[in-house]
């Protein structure tokens, strides 16, 4: 209790100083601890960090074969959104069209899958692949964010369910609503003011494609970016003393400054076809990466002593077939000492010179080849060691070692079966990416929310 305890002191310091805090106290109670250590949260989209990084220990480090042994399964509908842990709970949203269309955010024990709470409200589709929401449920001091695919934003009790407050992003700020809809998910930054902002992407008119909302209230306390929105979730970075919230748009990546939303950089990114940006960037010391399915792959070069930034180069091939560099749809990158690993257009994965964005190596074995083949991977370190989790469009989780020298795949099991309502063509897939908290993996399809033990 007390290290939690330090861990909420540490998320009320100020921007990304408070995220380093609580890494560096969990990394300590690893240190400190005979293998009794405080299990670890998924409080938000790719983990408390947004980075896909993953420290707990007591972790198997192999899988058994055939079908990974459920914990429990509950039925759910369909929805692309992946789930959140945190405090005890997890969190996912679906949607419904019987008797009519609606959106749910339900919440659920997270020690056997019984329901704690669950709100709905009306939400008719306007947009491609109605499957349900795609943003995950953002879980920050008590408060539970979520965003539906038509704009449809609550601030719930986390406890009870409570609304606390909503907008209708659609309806307030005029937007010229993306093809596939709201899609990212918010993001909380505390500044020094300690008056926690929610910063979303938003898409709206009168320079609203990013929109920063008062977490207590609700009001709007910024806006920025006169741009069309996309579909990548933002993230928060650190230069030279100063907080930067990275948000790819349909038009440029750009950083802002998480406070007052002014601009510090901007690099224009304009899609050939129709923005589509969908992975979530990735960054490396000084070097940040974006990848698109039509318009290529783009290197960013971050200042360390002052928040700025430029081109440092971008690849794109002939087609979404004949491609360069890295040309994914949904799939997140994992970029580290100078390599950039990830899925190409039509499954292919791939290393990639993170200074040239000349291809390494390629391999064709981690997820069947089809359009927008799908791995969700998070990178585990445990005991001075490190893997990469890789959960498949095809339910298959895999342990591996991606490595200049190739792709090692360490031990692999079935997780979840695929369902047709995400995408009905090739007998379905499983979209939507993992959480992994509390020594468990929490995965979700159009069916179910499942969830199967990973501790030694």
């Amino acid at each position: 209790m007390a290290i939690r305890r330090l861990i909420r002191s540490a998320l009320s310091s100020p921007g990304i100083c408070g995220q380093l805090a609580i890494r560096m106290l969990l990394l300590g109670t690893l240190l400190v601890c005979s293998g009794n250590v405080v299990a670890e949260d998924w409080p938000q989209w790719r983990g408390t960090d947004r980075d896909g990084d993953w420290t707990e220990t007591g972790i198997v480090t192999e899988l058994p074969e055939g079908q990974l042994p459920l914990k429990w399964s509950v039925e759910i509908g369909s929805g692309y959104s992946g789930p959140t842990v945190a405090d005890g709970r997890v969190y996912v949203t679906d949607r419904q069209t019987e008797p009519d269309e609606i959106e749910r955010v339900l919440c659920f024990a997270e020690s056997d899958g019984s329901l704690i709470w669950e709100q709905s409200y009306a939400a008719a589709y306007e947009i491609g692949y109605r499957a349900g929401p795609r943003a995950s449920v953002t879980i920050h001091d008590g408060k539970a964010l979520a965003v539906g695919a038509m704009g449809h934003f609550h601030c719930f009790d986390a406890a009870d369910g409570d609304v606390l407050w909503k907008h209708d992003l659609h309806q307030e700020y005029d937007i010229d609503m993306p093809a596939w809809g709201i899609t990212g998910a918010p993001l909380v930054f505390v500044g020094a003011a300690d008056q926690p902002i929610v910063i979303q992407i938003v898409g709206g008119s009168d320079g609203a494609c990013v929109v920063g909302f008062d977490l207590a209230t609700g009001k709007e306390v910024w806006r920025s970016l006169d741009e069309r929105a996309c579909y990548s979730a933002p993230i928060l970075i650190q230069q030279g003393g100063k907080d930067v919230v990275v948000c790819w748009t349909g038009d440029s990546i750009s950083g802002l400054s998480p406070s007052t939303g002014d601009v510090f950089w901007s690099i224009p990114f304009p899609p050939s076809r129709m923005p589509i940006g969908v992975a979530t960037p990735v960054v490396d010391d000084n070097l940040l990466f974006v990848t698109s399915f039509y318009d290529g792959s783009m290197m960013v070069e971050l200042s360390a002593t002052e928040p700025t930034a430029t081109k440092k180069w971008h690849r794109v091939g002939i087609d979404e077939k004949n491609t360069r560099a890295l040309q994914s749809i949904i799939s997140t990158p994992v970029m580290r000492d100078g390599y950039v690993y990830g899925v190409d257009s039509y499954g292919e994965l791939r290393c990639l010179d993170a200074e040239t964005g000349e291809r390494v190596w390629e391999d064709t074995t981690a997820v069947p080849r089809n359009r927008w083949g799908t791995i969700h991977t998070v990178v585990h370190q445990q005991a001075g060691s490190q893997t990469d989790w890789m959960f498949n469009d095809q339910g298959r989780l895999t342990i591996a070692h991606l490595t200049p020298e190739g792709y090692q795949p360490l031990s692999q099991t079935h997780l979840l079966d695929t369902t047709t309502i995400q995408l009905p063509r090739r007998n379905g897939v499983t979209w939507s990416h993992p959480a992994y908290a509390n020594r468990c993996i929490y995965a979700r399809n159009d069916k179910q929310l499942v969830c199967a033990s990973l501790e030694e």
